[in-house]
C-alpha cells in the first residue's frame, strides 16, 4: 500500500464514529513529517495467525483498540448468524486476561454480539484461557473470544477466536471469519448494544468449580486421591489469570502445601516485577525460584498472563533449581499417562497423543513403546485441538503437548491448560518425590531408554515492514537453494509444508532432516515480524558415557547446525 492510500485510510479515523482520543492520536501522526508511525499503525489490517489477532494497543487498522476490537466482533457476528444451524439464539463466551484495555475490551465485543442479538456469557472477572474452552463445550456456545496477548510484552494485545468444539479456529471457519471481518465497512458498520442489554448475562461461579474438578478426575496417585501431598510448590502466576484459578486446582487435586508468589499475585497489566511475562524464560521464574529456594519447595512453577502456557523448575540434589524446558516436561507427561494406563490396563484402541511437528521426536519413542500412534500436526495447539475432533467417536486423546509450553491432558478443553498442566507435572514430582528422586531422574530414565534428545530454539525478530520483508526473503531462499549440508551433516530429506507435508494442511514451514537424524526447522511467526529455528538432535547413551559428557556434545552439534542456517544457538 503506497503512502497516499495509508494517508486516505488514516483520514477515516479522524472523523465520527471514532473517538475523540483516537481522532487527536491519527490526526496527529497525519501532521508528522516523520511518517513512520502512520505507515506501520495504517499500512494493513490487524491479521489472524496462528494465534488469533495480536498487535501494539494504538489507533490504526494495525493496532488492537476499540475499533479493530468491534469491527472483528462485527465480523464474527456476521459469520456465526450465517453459520448456524441450530435452533434458538447464538451464544458465545468471553475471557479476559489482566492486560491492560483486556476488560474495556471485552465489554466492546459483548456489547457488539448481543447487538447482533447473540447471547453473551461474560466471567465476572478475569480467567484462564483453557477455562473459556472448557466454558464453550459446558455452555452450549457457538463460539468464544479471549481477549490476550499471551505472553508477549505488556505493550500487546490479542483476540482469540474458538469454535464450538473450544478448539481455535481453523478452516474453513478461519477464513470464512477474515472474509466477514473484511467486509464490515468501517466502525459505521458495527452494530452495539447498551451495556447492560438482557443478551449480557454473567457465568455462574459453579462452572469454575466444574473446571477445577474436570481437572482432579484426571489424578493418577492413589496418593492425591487419598491422603493428599504434602509437596512443596512455589506457584507464580506473574501477574496474570492464574491466581484465580491455580489455588483452587491445585487443592482438588490435593496438594497441601502450595505458596502463591505474593510479589507476583496480584493480576497487572503491567508485569511490574518481571521483563516479560514469559514462564519458558529463566529471568520470569527468578523471584519464584528465590522463594524456593529460602522456604525448601521441591517444585517451582509459574504461569503466563492467560494461563495456557506453564514452566516448570525442580530442585535438585546440590540443592539449585533446574528449569525444565518445554519439550522435557511434555515427555514426562506423555510418559507418565501412557505407563500407567499401560499398567492399568486402561489403553484401548483408537487411543491417541499428539504432538506438534517442531516438539521433541521423544513422545513419538515413548508412544511408540505403549503402541500408541501419535497424530504430529502444525505448529499450534488449534491443530491439536482440530485432531481430537476429527477423531471424535473413533478415537480417544490421552495426552499431547508443544515445545511452547502448552500442553493438555484429557479432551474437557481444546486447548493447552496450563492450570490441569501444572497439577500434573506436580503428580509426576510428588510420585518421584516419594521415592527420593527428582523430575530429573525421571527424564535420564527415559533418555537412557529411548536415547538422549536435546532441543533449541532460536527467534529472530525482524520489526516493522522491512523486516517482514527480510523474512520473507530468508524462507524463499530455503526453498529456491536449500542446503546440501547442515552442521557437516548430510541433508536427507526436505519438507517443505508449503506443499502440505504428510498430508498436513500447507503451512510457511520449512524442515531439514540430516542422514545423522538432526532435525532443523524455520517457521516464520503468524503474528509477529519473527521467525523461529528449532533444532533437535539425538544420542545414544551408553553405560560407559557421562550423561554431561553426551549432553554437552549434543549442544556442540546443535551449535554447527545453527551456524549453517545463520543462527547462533546458545546451549
Amino acid at each position: 500500500m503506497n503512502l497516499d492510500a495509508i494517508r486516505e485510510r488514516a483520514q477515516m479515523w479522524t472523523q465520527a464514529p471514532h473517538d475523540a482520543d483516537t481522532r487527536q492520536a491519527v490526526q496527529a501522526m497525519l501532521n508528522d513529517a516523520d511518517t513512520t508511525a502512520l505507515q506501520e499503525a495504517f499500512h494493513r489490517d490487524l491479521a489472524f495467525g496462528t494465534g488469533g489477532m495480536r498487535g501494539l494497543m494504538a489507533p490504526g487498522t494495525n493496532r488492537m483498540n476499540h475499533a479493530v476490537v468491534a469491527m472483528a466482533t462485527q465480523g464474527l457476528a456476521d459469520y456465526i448468524l450465517s453459520s448456524h444451524e441450530g435452533e434458538g439464539t447464538p451464544a458465545v463466551a468471553i475471557a479476559h486476561d489482566s492486560r491492560h484495555q483486556s476488560d474495556a475490551f471485552t465489554q466492546v465485543a459483548a456489547e457488539v454480539l448481543a447487538g447482533n442479538g447473540l447471547a453473551v456469557h461474560l466471567f465476572p472477572s478475569l480467567r484462564p484461557t483453557p477455562e473459556l474452552s472448557f466454558a464453550i463445550r459446558r455452555l452450549g456456545c457457538q463460539a468464544g473470544i479471549v481477549i490476550t496477548a499471551s505472553h508477549n510484552p505488556k505493550e500487546y494485545n490479542g483476540y482469540k477466536v474458538y469454535w464450538s468444539d473450544g478448539g481455535q479456529i481453523v478452516p474453513p471457519h478461519d477464513q470464512g471469519i477474515i472474509e466477514c471481518v473484511r467486509a464490515v465497512d468501517g466502525l459505521s458498520a458495527v452494530k452495539r448494544a447498551a451495556a447492560n442489554d438482557p443478551l449480557i448475562c454473567t457465568i455462574d461461579a459453579q462452572l469454575d468449580t466444574d473446571y477445577h474438578d474436570a481437572i482432579a478426575a484426571h489424578r493418577i496417585s492413589e496418593h492425591l486421591t487419598g491422603e493428599g501431598s504434602d509437596l512443596g510448590i512455589v506457584y507464580s502466576p506473574l501477574h496474570g489469570t492464574g491466581a484465580v484459578s491455580m489455588a483452587p486446582a491445585l487443592a482438588a487435586c490435593g496438594f497441601r502445601n502450595v505458596e502463591i508468589l505474593a510479589s507476583q499475585a496480584e493480576p497487572d497489566g503491567d508485569f511490574p516485577t518481571v521483563d516479560s511475562p514469559n514462564p519458558e524464560e529463566a529471568s520470569a521464574l527468578k523471584l519464584a525460584l528465590d522463594r524456593a529456594a529460602d522456604s525448601g519447595a521441591q517444585l517451582v512453577l509459574a504461569t503466563d498472563p492467560d494461563s495456557d502456557r506453564v514452566g516448570a523448575a525442580v530442585r535438585q540434589e546440590d540443592g539449585t533449581f533446574r528449569l525444565l524446558n518445554g519439550n522435557e516436561m511434555a515427555a514426562l507427561l506423555v510418559h507418565y499417562v501412557l505407563k500407567a494406563k499401560a499398567e492399568r490396563g486402561e489403553l484401548e484402541e483408537g487411543d491417541f497423543v499428539a504432538r506438534t511437528v517442531v516438539t521433541t521426536r521423544l513422545i513419538s519413542d515413548i508412544s511408540a513403546e505403549f503402541d500408541i500412534p501419535v497424530a504430529e500436526t502444525l505448529t499450534g495447539f488449534k491443530w491439536i485441538a482440530s485432531e481430537i475432533r476429527e477423531r471424535e467417536g473413533r478415537g480417544r486423546f490421552l495426552v499431547g503437548g508443544e515445545e511452547s509450553y502448552g500442553y493438555l491432558i484429557g479432551d474437557e478443553v481444546r486447548d493447552k491448560d496450563a492450570i490441569a498442566a501444572a497439577c500434573m507435572i506436580a503428580e509426576v514430582a510428588d510420585v518421584e518425590w516419594r521415592r527420593g528422586r527428582t523430575l530429573l531422574d525421571r527424564l535420564r530414565d527415559l533418555h537412557r531408554h529411548h536415547g538422549v534428545y536435546r532441543e533449541a530454539l532460536v527467534s529472530l525478530k525482524r520489526e516493522g515492514i522491512s523486516g517482514a520483508e527480510e523474512i520473507r526473503a530468508m524462507m524463499k531462499g530455503f526453498r529456491s537453494a536449500p542446503p546440501a549440508t547442515l552442521g557437516g551433516e548430510t541433508v536427507a530429506e526436505v519438507r517443505d509444508h508449503l506443499d502440505g507435508w504428510n498430508g498436513l494442511p500447507p503451512s510457511n514451514v520449512i524442515q531439514f532432516l540430516t542422514e545423522d537424524g538432526a532435525l532443523v526447522t524455520a517457521r516464520p511467526s503468524g503474528t509477529e515480524s519473527k521467525i523461529k529455528f528449532y533444532f533437535s538432535v539425538k544420542s545414544t547413551w551408553s553405560e560407559t558415557e557421562a550423561y554431561g559428557e553426551v549432553w554437552a556434545a549434543l549442544g556442540e552439534r546443535m551449535a554447527r547446525l545453527g551456524r549453517d542456517v545463520g543462527v547462533e544457538v546458545n546451549v
